[in-house]
């Protein structure tokens, strides 16, 4: 069974290698560049943590990594008072679950962030930089690459059991 968006899309017919290719199951939502879409993405996220068999605290962790690494796109990502989408794809398996969050906005690497000073007081800290602490917190794995006009960010979250 493969998932897209809202519709699911059932295969017959198929040989146990074919199955097996198909049991990852593969969603994505697009979103304009506005916070008040935040609601849509939990509850896509919500389906394939879901979908990957996370159990709800891990769920919340990674609704909360995925959530600032969007809205940082919504933010940052355009000039001011310019429309742009934010591409989310998740696929969620056996393994676990990856997320790829694609933009065509400014160039920005998360990954070459250095790591924020908690230690500090908050009025003593830079701005900036918490979002990217949660990332690398709740996630296994946080990769970046610019292809053409697009920024491409991976996140994966690994099943432990």
């Amino acid at each position: 069974m493969v998932i897209r968006s809202n519709y699911i899309i059932f295969a017959h017919d198929m040989s146990k290698s074919e199955e097996k290719r198909q049991q990852d199951i593969r969603s994505s939502l697009i979103l304009p560049n506005d916070v008040q879409e935040v609601p849509r993405l939990a509850e896509f996220v919500d389906a394939a943590c879901e979908a990957a068999g996370f159990d709800m605290s891990t769920t919340m962790q990674m609704n909360l990594a995925i959530e600032e690494a969007v809205v940082n796109v919504m933010d940052y990502a355009y000039p001011p008072g310019t429309k742009g989408d934010v591409c989310i794809e998740a696929v969620a398996g056996d393994n676990g679950l990856v997320i790829t969050i694609t933009d065509n906005g400014t160039p920005f690497d998360p990954t070459t962030r250095g790591e924020v000073d908690t230690t500090l007081p908050a009025e003593q800290r830079s701005i900036g930089g918490l979002g990217i602490m949660l990332m690398r917190r709740y996630m296994d794995s946080t990769e970046y690459k610019r292809e053409g006009d697009r920024n491409i960010l991976t996140l994966t979250k690994k099943r432990t059991n």
